[in-house]
């Protein structure tokens, strides 16, 4: 007998907002191709776990194969299952890490990679339900002292 998880497999995607001390948050540009969510779209570095995987390390993986970048300890912001009409849901766990200002970023995946700060949000085409977890980050980050809050 098949297994509810075989039966209705739900994927699971790690993202991570990487911070400057700025707030600013490095986005991705996603390919505008058919048949990729949020296609032309800025979005956190982020992507499917492996089987087996573990939510943290899959998003270190896919930042570090995004774009080069290893980052250090992960901060949790949400987790919720992501429903978008026309597109399969998936658990969506987002974290936050600081950028060391030291390592190279190279765009490996997408259009392009891009600082942006929180009050240029307006000028770039971001998925609504991202800006509150932003948010979210920067608050926590704030907290910790390791940005500014101008």
């Amino acid at each position: 007998m098949n297994s509810f998880k075989e039966k209705n497999p739900i994927d699971r995607v790690g993202a991570i907002f990487l911070l400057r001390t700025d707030g600013a948050a490095l986005l991705q540009l996603r390919d505008d191709k058919p048949g990729l969510r949020h296609a032309g779209q800025w979005v956190p570095p982020g992507g499917h776990a492996e089987p087996e995987e573990g939510i943290e390390a899959c998003a270190k993986r896919e930042l570090l194969e995004e774009t080069n970048y290893r980052c250090g300890d992960l901060y949790r912001l949400v987790e919720f299952v992501d429903v978008v009409a026309d597109w399969p849901s998936y658990v969506l766990t987002v974290f936050w890490d600081l950028y060391d200002s030291i390592q190279a970023l190279v765009c490996n995946e997408g259009q392009e990679l891009r600082f942006i700060g929180r009050n240029e949000v307006d000028k770039y085409p971001i998925p609504s339900y991202l800006v509150p977890i932003w948010d979210i980050a920067l608050e926590q980050a704030n907290v910790k002292g390791l940005i500014s809050n101008d």
